[in-house]
Protein backbone atom coordinates (compact mmCIF):
# COMPACT_ATOMS: atom_id res chain seq x y z
CA UNK A 1 0.00 0.00 0.00
CA UNK A 2 1.07 3.67 -0.95
CA UNK A 3 1.93 6.27 1.66
CA UNK A 4 -0.12 9.30 1.49
CA UNK A 5 2.95 11.53 0.59
CA UNK A 6 3.30 9.18 -2.28
CA UNK A 7 0.42 8.86 -3.84
CA UNK A 8 -0.02 12.36 -3.68
CA UNK A 9 3.35 12.87 -5.91
CA UNK A 10 2.29 10.54 -8.82
CA UNK A 11 -0.77 12.25 -8.72
CA UNK A 12 0.96 15.69 -8.97
CA UNK A 13 3.13 14.21 -11.31
CA UNK A 14 0.15 12.52 -13.72
CA UNK A 15 -1.01 16.09 -13.71
CA UNK A 16 2.00 17.99 -14.75
CA UNK A 17 2.40 15.54 -17.52
CA UNK A 18 -1.06 16.25 -18.70
CA UNK A 19 -1.01 19.83 -19.03
CA UNK A 20 -2.53 21.29 -21.77
CA UNK A 21 -4.91 18.77 -22.57
CA UNK A 22 -8.25 18.20 -22.31
CA UNK A 23 -10.08 16.50 -19.04
CA UNK A 24 -13.14 15.23 -18.09
CA UNK A 25 -13.80 16.55 -14.21
CA UNK A 26 -16.59 14.82 -11.83
CA UNK A 27 -16.44 16.92 -9.13
CA UNK A 28 -18.67 15.65 -6.16
CA UNK A 29 -20.10 19.09 -4.61
CA UNK A 30 -21.83 17.36 -1.46
CA UNK A 31 -25.62 16.55 -0.92
CA UNK A 32 -26.19 14.45 -4.04
CA UNK A 33 -24.62 16.97 -6.47
CA UNK A 34 -22.13 16.00 -8.62
CA UNK A 35 -20.87 18.34 -11.43
CA UNK A 36 -18.96 17.05 -14.67
CA UNK A 37 -17.58 19.49 -17.08
CA UNK A 38 -15.06 19.35 -19.69
CA UNK A 39 -11.58 21.62 -19.77
CA UNK A 40 -8.36 22.34 -19.98
CA UNK A 41 -5.56 21.64 -17.54
CA UNK A 42 -3.41 25.05 -17.25
CA UNK A 43 -1.16 24.88 -13.95
CA UNK A 44 0.12 22.72 -12.02
CA UNK A 45 1.33 23.92 -8.33
CA UNK A 46 2.74 22.84 -5.22
CA UNK A 47 -0.40 21.85 -3.69
CA UNK A 48 -3.45 22.31 -6.35
CA UNK A 49 -3.75 22.52 -9.85
CA UNK A 50 -6.34 24.79 -12.04
CA UNK A 51 -8.09 23.87 -15.01
CA UNK A 52 -9.91 26.09 -17.36
CA UNK A 53 -13.54 25.05 -18.04
CA UNK A 54 -16.57 26.68 -20.21
CA UNK A 55 -19.87 26.71 -17.53
CA UNK A 56 -23.17 26.35 -18.74
CA UNK A 57 -23.48 29.82 -20.22
CA UNK A 58 -20.28 29.37 -22.69
CA UNK A 59 -18.11 31.53 -20.14
CA UNK A 60 -14.26 30.52 -19.71
CA UNK A 61 -14.13 30.22 -16.23
CA UNK A 62 -10.50 28.80 -14.00
CA UNK A 63 -11.34 26.33 -11.29
CA UNK A 64 -8.78 25.18 -8.96
CA UNK A 65 -8.46 21.71 -7.06
CA UNK A 66 -5.92 20.41 -4.64
CA UNK A 67 -4.39 16.63 -5.09
CA UNK A 68 -5.76 16.00 -1.99
CA UNK A 69 -9.35 16.30 -3.81
CA UNK A 70 -8.04 13.33 -6.27
CA UNK A 71 -6.89 11.08 -3.59
CA UNK A 72 -10.04 11.11 -1.49
CA UNK A 73 -12.23 10.82 -5.03
CA UNK A 74 -14.31 14.33 -4.43
CA UNK A 75 -12.90 14.80 -7.76
CA UNK A 76 -12.27 12.56 -10.64
CA UNK A 77 -9.80 13.35 -13.70
CA UNK A 78 -10.07 11.86 -17.04
CA UNK A 79 -7.38 12.38 -19.80
CA UNK A 80 -9.17 12.93 -23.19
CA UNK A 81 -7.27 12.09 -26.18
Amino acid sequence: MMKKSEALAAIRNEVETNIGKKVVLKADKGRKRIITREGYIVNAFPSLFTVKVNNEFDEERTVSYTYSDVLTSTVQIKVVS
